[in-house]
Order: structure tokens, then sequence, then C-alpha cells
């Protein structure tokens, strides 16, 4: 890849996870037959070395229930650590105290507003830090993902056909505007970023109790994401939040979560739905970013 599109390589890397956030709704209360309601299915993933609950970044009711989340975790003296995609590794609140502000938290996990909104986020972070709780970044560092794009072995890490959908994801993610050329580097970061989470979290294991990974939907998946760098003995369990129908696009389908598309049974152990969110054309967002992008940049 020639330097000059390394930019929007890595700024269309982050659009594939990254959202802009709405309206906060209510999750709708189970009927007969259904699941219990959240953070009570915890006591059904629970024990887990780590648990992984992977969100749609633009949903506001998926960083709701990461916050609850935290607090029936902590609240029983279960949670180990709170490890975020939205930071990057080497930087946490461990240093701080549970009277922490929230600029001090900020400033702790050199927090990236632009690309992460703290407005959504926040309260997440901050419910660990008040229950005493460290928080840490999880997600590859920006400054290593060049290297990360130019790293052949990361496309020996998954199987064929998973590579195969990886790639596709990103493709469909970015409504075909992506050169082919760049497809495989940018999986490269994707299985670059996994392997980053897997380690932070691993580091952070405690005997008896959980570490709660907190990342896009993509990035939890047992067959792509974060759990394919575990080793054998971990015991991890998935939880996968999704917006109950998908985001509608005019001429081109939409980004799902993380653009993975439909949800195998052996990926999740359990999908927590929430209600729809208002339509959008993700599509001529993203077309309209590219064209008002310098020349050098698209």
């Amino acid at each position: 890849m020639r330097a000059r599109t390394l930019p929007m390589a890595l700024g269309c890397a982050l659009l594939v996870l990254a959202g802009c956030a709405g309206p906060l709704s209510p999750v709708a209360p189970p009927s007969a037959g259904q699941a219990a309601p959240w953070p009570e299915r915890l006591h059904s993933l629970l024990p887990a070395d780590v648990l992984l609950l992977g969100e749609q970044h633009d949903a506001p009711d998926h960083q709701r229930l990461q916050r609850e989340a935290v607090m029936w975790l902590a609240a029983r003296g279960q949670l180990a650590a709170l490890v975020l995609e939205m930071a990057e590794s080497g930087h946490s609140t461990q240093s701080l105290p549970q009277g922490a502000t929230e600029a001090q938290a900020q400033a702790a996990l050199q927090w990236n507003d632009a690309a992460w909104p703290w407005k959504a986020y926040g309260p997440v972070v901050m419910a660990a830090v008040a229950a005493g709780v460290p928080v840490l970044g999880g997600n590859l560092p920006r400054a290593q993902m060049r290297a990360a794009m130019q790293e052949p072995a990361w496309d020996r890490h998954l199987p064929p056909a998973a590579l195969a959908r990886q790639i596709t994801a990103l493709r469909d993610g970015h409504c075909g505007l992506l050169p082919e050329s760049q497809l495989a580097p940018m999986a490269r970061i994707q299985i670059a970023r996994d392997a980053s989470m897997a380690r932070t979290a691993q580091q952070a294991l405690r005997p008896g109790q959980t570490v709660l990974l907190v990342a896009g939907g993509g990035h939890v998946l047992r067959s792509l994401g974060v759990p394919t760098h575990w080793p054998e003995n971990l015991k991890s369990k998935v939880a996968l939040a999704r917006v109950q129908k998908a985001q509608l696009a005019i001429k081109t389908e939409a980004p799902q979560a993380a653009g993975t598309g439909a949800i195998a049974p052996a990926d999740a152990d359990a999908v927590i739905d929430t209600p729809a969110l208002p339509p959008r054309d993700a599509c001529a967002e993203l077309r309209e970013q590219w064209r008002a992008a310098p020349r050098g940049q698209r």
C-alpha cells in the first residue's frame, strides 16, 4: 500500500467499528418464554475468566448494558478489570483513586473523544473507577497500525474461510468503496487489534473473578475475533448486544455490527436484542466523507 493511502485506510478501519451516538431508548422487557432481563442474564454466563460483551457502537442502549454489567459484577466482587477497545493498550486507570474525576480518567486512558465519544462511554468507565476496578485500554496503539498492515504473518492466523469472512466484512462495511488492494492490510489490522485486546485481558486475569472486555460485535465473535487468540485453558463467554433491525441504506446495504453479517450460534453464548435505531444511509454518509476528503487521503 502506498504511504499516502494510509490516513484514509486507518480512518476507514475505525469507521467499520465506530458510530454516532443517538437518543437513549429503553430495552423492552421480556415477554413470556423469553430470556431473563439484563443484567440478571449474567448468572448464566458465569463463571468465566473473561466475559466479552460486543456492541454496535452507535447504539446507546449497548453502552447502558455495559454500565449495568460493570455495576452488577463489581457489586458482587467478581469484576477483575474492565478492558476496552475504546482506549489503547498501555493506558489504564489503575493508579487512580475511587473518587477520581472524569477528567482524570480521560487523561489516564489518553481518551480520544473524536473516535469514541466520552458522552457514550464515560458512564461505563466511571462505574468501574467508582467501584475501584481498573479500566485497561486494550486496542492496538495507532503507532503500531502501519507495522500491522505490513505483517503477512497475520494472514495465517485465521483459517481461510474465516479470513475470507473478515475481508468480506471489511468490503461490505465500507460499501464497496475500498480498493481491493487495501482489504488484506486492513484485515491484518483487525486481527492485530484482537490480539492486543486478548493479551490485555489475559494480563488482567484474577482467580475467582471475571475480566469484562467491551468491544465491537465483530471483535468478540468466537470464530473471528479476540477468542481466537486465547489459550485452550482460558474459559470465556460471549454476549452480543444486537439492534433488532438493521439500519437502512438506499442503494448499498449499511454496515451491521462490525460488518459481520449473520451470527452463527457457536459465535456467542447470549444475544441481547435492543430496539431499532432511527434509519440512516450509512453508505451515503461514507461516500460524502470521501468526497470531502483531500485527494491524497482518499
